[in-house]
């Protein structure tokens, strides 16, 4: 079945790293604002979408907005940049890329420089690139010029990669982590909006930003906080297993169109998870199951001991060569998790309880 992922695409395309997310929440913004009855933003960037404001109980549901990305810490008098890490890299992915440098007069192209191999000694052939040793070269003649492009010290930069449609249902993009957790919540909003006949439960999407960063919580904390939802469904990527060379025992059997995949243990409420699988079985959505033992990564872990603690769920989508210029998914796999949430949703009433008995 041909999906319309238009949207999705622009919400890919559009640069968002970590602390710097606005104009990804802006293209999000712009769509709700074509079905949700509430759409706002709070003081930290997290964009809000809400259907059904007065029913109850309260659904949280949350994918966050950012995208790893690179930062200028230094400019020298050559006019070189020299960046650091947003959110967590593999430095050989980032040596020969081009970059989008967001600055304050527009966006700036460059390359990320290296020495010549041929230049190198025998054995640094051999050693793996590190980001401290990389520069960005946007081809000013020295620091001067840089400042006139409108370039500073803070700025940040994403990899030049938009999205781009492979064989099948696939579709790989630098932003897929977690772009399409965002992605994913908003339209199961828009599908409950559609078709609000039996839907009991007031439901906000949030596009989050900050988790690649945000050790304590990023903004999935000081949202669930403001909201205080009664249960809340996180949306997240994680590892498909499918391709090369992946230790399927530590990380369980996961492809692409596989489905979504529900994660048990760790911030993880065991009974909001029993209910996403009844509801995958009788909606007929496939799906694995990942064990989460420890902290699951997500913003999960930052809103489920928020308050007085929220049952909270998390759905992950499986992807290929996560925090590279190239993750790859299975857009099957994101309709069939929209699926999956919005019958979970229509599933709960105000008596609905999560408390372990």
């Amino acid at each position: 079945m041909k999906r319309d992922i238009a949207f999705l695409e622009r919400l890919l395309d559009a640069p968002g790293p970590s602390g710097f997310e606005i104009r990804a929440a802006r293209e999000w913004r712009r769509e709700a604002e074509t079905f949700a009855s509430d759409v706002r933003v709070d003081v930290s960037g997290n964009s809000f979408a809400t259907v059904n404001p007065e029913g109850s109980p309260s659904v949280m549901l949350a994918g966050h907005i950012d995208e790893i990305g690179l930062q200028i810490t230094y400019i020298d008098e050559e006019g070189f940049l020299y960046v650091d890490e947003i959110g967590g890299w593999d430095p050989q992915v980032l040596v020969g890329q081009r970059v989008t440098v967001l600055g304050r007069d527009g966006d700036v192209p460059g390359v990320v420089g290296k020495k010549a191999i041929h230049l190198m000694q025998p054995d640094e052939r051999t050693k793996s690139s590190k980001t401290r040793q990389l520069w960005v070269d946007v081809g000013a003649a020295d620091r001067d010029a840089v400042v006139g492009l409108g370039l500073r010290v803070g700025d940040p930069m994403v990899i030049a990669q938009d999205m781009v449609r492979l064989a099948g249902d696939l579709i790989a993009s630098r932003a897929i982590d977690d772009r399409v957790g965002a992605f994913v919540v908003l339209e199961a909003v828009r599908l409950l909006a559609g078709d609000p006949g039996d839907l009991e439960a007031s439901v906000t999407a949030v596009a989050t930003v900050q988790e690649e960063v945000g050790y304590q919580g990023g903004g999935a904390r000081p949202s669930a906080y403001a909201l205080g939802p009664d249960v809340a469904l996180v949306v997240d990527v994680t590892f498909s297993t499918d391709v090369p060379d992946i230790e399927k025992k530590e990380v369980g059997e996961h492809s692409l169109g596989g489905g979504p995949v529900l994660s048990r243990g760790s911030a993880a409420h065991n009974a909001v998870f029993e209910m996403l699988a009844e509801v995958a079985d009788a909606e007929g959505v496939p799906y694995t199951v990942q064990a989460s033992p420890k902290a699951t990564r997500t913003d999960a872990d930052g809103i489920h001991l928020t308050r007085s603690g929220v049952p909270t769920g998390l759905i992950s989508v499986p992807n290929r060569y996560m925090h590279s210029p190239n993750e790859v998914v299975n857009v099957e796999d994101l309709f069939h998790t929209v699926q999956l949430i919005a019958a979970f949703v229509r599933r709960l009433t105000p008596d609905t309880d999560f408390t372990p008995r």
